[in-house]
């Protein structure tokens, strides 16, 4: 029984685990980032006060932000239309991509 329920602990654990680990790829990230330069700077840090930095953001954040702007669920005039076109493998790879930069 003691071992049954290890078991059963240990593959929660395990699962918690992956629904958490990154599943985008940061390379594929940076070459889809070139849109995004323009407002938010090449390496995520933007020169306009206006537009938010996206270096080290959290990735989920991002994840969900992207998500957001492409669904219209989160509404702004310049995202909606950049995030439109993009598929949840690209959100997850821009949000890897800028969640491991400083």
């Amino acid at each position: 029984m003691k071992a049954q329920i290890l078991t059963i602990l240990s593959a929660a654990a395990f699962a918690a685990a992956a629904t958490t680990a990154s599943a985008g790829d940061p390379a594929a990230g940076k070459a889809k980032s070139v849109a995004c330069a323009g407002c938010h700077g090449a390496e995520g840090i933007s020169m306009i006060p206006t537009y938010p930095n996206l270096a080290g953001q959290k990735e989920e954040y991002l994840i969900t932000t992207l998500k957001g702007f492409r669904d219209g669920t989160r509404e702004n005039a310049t995202m909606n239309p950049m995030a439109k076109p993009l598929s949840d493998a690209d959100i997850d790879n821009l949000a890897a991509y800028y969640a491991s930069l400083k």
